[in-house]
């Protein structure tokens, strides 16, 4: 079934959906009262304040600005050298006042997308950087729509303000977790060969994902990708079908790791052990 509304996979349709995603963090920021800042989001650590300072020391790095230094507390939140290195430009900004940081970040995003928007480069262009040496141009905006969007669905969740659950950044996110299924599923859920899992995003975002396990030359099982056209002909192994129904709220927020799997809803057709497990497993965004 083909994603409705699509994800954008042009390079003025990537740039205008980042576009998106981080005014409509401005946007929130405006509407903030002072002490909606200090409201802590479902993202671990962080407040209201502590995203926003995030999305413009992010985009600053990116531009090539020098992040300040700091030194960074071990705060509970840190498991790892990733969450510590991304705290670098929360804890810059920790004396600073959440208004002053929206107008950072305001002030900012212009020349930002300004820069982007100016570059020669098109999707396939390799750009290297943060994100590893044979990174795409459209691979880099994919992943800061992802990261932008889930931060302004975190955003979105603490203040009680839904929104753009059916923009392009969502869309985005959707086809990135739709994308990584046969290796979630085979690899970190463990379904055994002889099973098909599908996910079914019931909207806003419209989109059905889903994988067969096969057990590959080597002797591993392995995903393969359901409704690709390349399916095999029927009647040539009977498969176990699981298939788990969820919006795009609920499926979003659990495959960034925000919300664990009894707190979202989502219903089953098939086996209720094996949707669990895939569940449990279907984290994509580390932070």
């Amino acid at each position: 079934m083909p994603m409705h509304p699509a994800a954008p996979d042009d390079r003025n349709g990537l740039i205008d959906a980042f576009d998106l995603c981080v005014q409509s963090i401005i946007d929130l920021g405006y509407s903030c009262r002072d002490e909606d800042f200090e409201v802590q989001t479902e993202c671990p650590g962080w407040t209201v304040k502590d995203q926003i300072a995030h999305v413009v020391g992010a985009e600053k790095s990116f531009a090539g600005i020098a992040r300040p230094p700091v030194t960074v507390p071990d705060y509970p939140h840190l498991t790892n050298d990733y969450a510590r290195f991304v705290e670098v430009d929360v804890e810059a900004r920790r004396g600073v006042t959440g208004r002053q940081i929206v107008a950072e970040l305001a002030e900012f995003h212009p020349q930002r997308m300004a820069q982007l928007r100016a570059s020669d480069a098109d999707v396939d262009t390799v750009v290297g950087g943060f994100f590893g040496p044979d990174t795409t141009f459209g691979e880099h905006l994919r992943r800061r729509i992802v990261d932008a969007w889930v931060h302004e669905q975190d955003l979105r969740a603490a203040l009680d303000r839904p929104g753009n659950l059916d923009s392009a950044g969502a869309s985005v996110f959707t086809a990135e977790i739709l994308g990584a299924l046969p290796r979630i599923i085979a690899r970190v859920a463990g379904v055994g060969p002889g099973h098909a899992v599908v996910i079914d995003a019931t909207g806003p975002v419209l989109a059905r994902g889903g994988v067969r396990i096969v057990t590959g030359e080597d002797g591993r099982p392995y995903g393969e990708a359901l409704f690709s056209g390349n399916d095999r002909p029927e009647g040539e192994e009977q498969l176990d079908v699981t298939s788990i129904h969820l919006t795009t709220d609920a499926l979003t927020r659990r495959a960034a790791g925000r919300r664990p799997v009894d707190e979202i809803h989502y219903s089953v057709t098939g086996d209720e052990e094996t949707a669990r497990r895939v569940l449990e497993a279907l984290v994509v965004v580390t932070h």
